[in-house]
Order: C-alpha cells, then sequence, then structure tokens
C-alpha cells in the first residue's frame, strides 16, 4: 500500500490559522507584530520567496516591512538598515533573504541582527540556545516545521532511528540538535549523513525517520528506504521538464514515487515542507511580538 501523504498545506494552514489568531489577541493589547524582509539584488527564486513571506505575513493582520536593495549595495549599507530595524519598535522580526551577493559576508549579517528579532534562528545566540535545549530562542524554520509535520502526523519519534542527509546550518545540524533533545517530539537516535559518508544506503536502511535535505534530486531511492520509514524531503531542485510550462519543475531530493511505495509517510515536493517554513516564520515573529509585553 503506497505511504500516507503527509500534507505540508493542509498542517501549514492550521499553523498560520493560530498565529493569526495569537497577533489578533496582540492586537487587541495594542501590539502589531511586524515582520522586515530585506532582499538584496533580484534572484527570481528569493523575490518569489519574499512575495510569498509578505503576503503571508498580512494575511495573518501582521506588519509587513519589504525592503529591496539594488544587487551592488554594500555590507555597510546593509548592516545600517539592519541597525535601524533593530531599533524600530514596528518590528519584531528580521529576515535578511539569502543568498546575498558576493561582496556581503553572510555571517556579518546574521550576527548584527538583534538575536530577540532573529526569527529565521540562524544568529549564534539562537543556536546556542538550540544546542542546550533552552526554550526561549528560536528555532530555524525548517527544522521547526518538519517536527510540526511529525507531531501533527502522528509520528511518534522517542527512541526511533532519526537519519539525516545533509549538515547545513539551516536545516541538517540544527535538524540533529532538535531530534536528540531529551522532549515528547524528539529523543531519537540521530545519525547524520553528508557527501564524505561511506555507503550511505547503510544508514539509511536503518533510519525509521529519514529526512533528506542534501540539494541533490532524487538522490534517494525505494532501495535505500526501509520498508515502514518516515521520509521527509526538504529537497528544492529545479530540473527541466520539457513537459511542463517554463520547462522546469521543482524536484525534490526523494524518488517521491518509487519511495512512497515502501515507506508508510512521506512529504511531496512541493506542498510539504516548503509550506511550513513561511508558517514557522509566522510563528517565530508572534512569539518575538509577544515576548516584548512579558
Amino acid at each position: 500500500m503506497p505511504a500516507e501523504l503527509i500534507d505540508g498545506r493542509a498542517i501549514a494552514k492550521k499553523v498560520r490559522a493560530e498565529v493569526a489568531e495569537r497577533a489578533k489577541r496582540l492586537a487587541e493589547r495594542g501590539v502589531r507584530p511586524g515582520l522586515a524582509v530585506v532582499l538584496v539584488g533580484d534572484d527570481p527564486a528569493s523575490a518569489l520567496y519574499v512575495s510569498a513571506k509578505g503576503k503571508a505575513t498580512e494575511e495573518a493582520g501582521m506588519y509587513s516591512l519589504t525592503i529591496r536593495l539594488d544587487a551592488d549595495t554594500s555590507q555597510e549599507e546593509l548592516l545600517s538598515r539592519v541597525d535601524a530595524l533593530n531599533a524600530d519598535p514596528r518590528i519584531h522580526g528580521i529576515l535578511v533573504q539569502m543568498p546575498l551577493p558576493k561582496q556581503i559576508d553572510p555571517d556579518a549579517i546574521i550576527r548584527a541582527i538583534d538575536p530577540a528579532k532573529d526569527v529565521d534562528g540562524f544568529h549564534p545566540v539562537n543556536v546556542g540556545k538550540m544546542l542546550v535545549g533552552e526554550v526561549d530562542g528560536f528555532i530555524p524554520c525548517t527544522p521547526a516545521g518538519i517536527q510540526v509535520l511529525l507531531r501533527e502526523s502522528g509520528v511518534r519519534t522517542p527512541g526511533k532511528n532519526c537519519v539525516i542527509i545533509g549538515r547545513s546550518n539551516i536545516v541538517g545540524k540544527p535538524m540533529a540538535a532538535l531530534m536528540m533533545q531529551d522532549r515528547e517530539n524528539a529523543n531519537c537516535t540521530v545519525t547524520v549523513c553528508h557527501r564524505h559518508t561511506t555507503d550511505l544506503k547503510a544508514h539509511t536502511l536503518e533510519a525509521d525517520i529519514l529526512i533528506v535535505a542534501a540539494g541533490r534530486p532524487r538522490i534517494v531511492t525505494a532501495d535505500m528506504v526501509k520498508r515502514g520509514a518516515v521520509v521527509i524531503d526538504v529537497g528544492t531542485n529545479r530540473v527541466a521538464d520539457p513537459k511542463v510550462k517554463g520547462g522546469t519543475k521543482l524536484q525534490g531530493d526523494v524518488d517521491f514515487e518509487s519511495v512512497r511505495e515502501v515507506a508508510s509517510k512521506i512529504t511531496r515536493v512541493p506542498g510539504g515542507v516548503g509550506p511550513m517554513t513561511i508558517a514557522m516564520l509566522m510563528a517565530n515573529t508572534v512569539r518575538a511580538a509577544e515576548m516584548t509585553l512579558r
């Protein structure tokens, strides 16, 4: 029997409805959560993401500010913009869209954001809090969204073998840290695989929960997945397809059609993890606003 589809759109809709309700309660207390998104350059994919984030912010009843800067913007100018947003009481969350042009050091920009407004969860202060299990920081949106997907899909994680392919600072590393925490929605034995892993298949076949964030289309095939495993596909690869309008389509890191025949639950690309990333950004922003009232 084919795997049960984990519907990221439906779960994200539920999260965003909860966020809108929390924003409404804040408004009754005189606080309107505000999210500022900064886009440097004109990368089409980044522009699309920024537009989607702005729309989601407004739909939740929050204040949305989008700052678009030229591709030749200097690092000093961007840092000045970040400093202004740090000081702006209307703004509770700041997101600088990656990637940035080559003249700008992304780490310098991330470190310049006030940790209390770092709703992406990438500032070293928030990363450190996540690693030690503190709950007053912000968790990166994609890993946080994956945990919600698992919980809302009825996946019991304690004691399970969780294998993660990919060790990026955005997904792989924080995902591993979260899944090994001593919490109900975690408590896994975690293995992280990467490009130097020998015999990747031997590791993936041990996974009760397989999270794939390799950035390589269809790297995971059915023969690499244990029967009954839960498979979460984080991949967003643009691949050629002459059959579709525009000549390209979005392809995950998992060979969906074959893997769904052996997995028990699986996410699709698109419609799986992607919607959750934006939903969790909204959740982090409203939480940042709530924290100003404590």
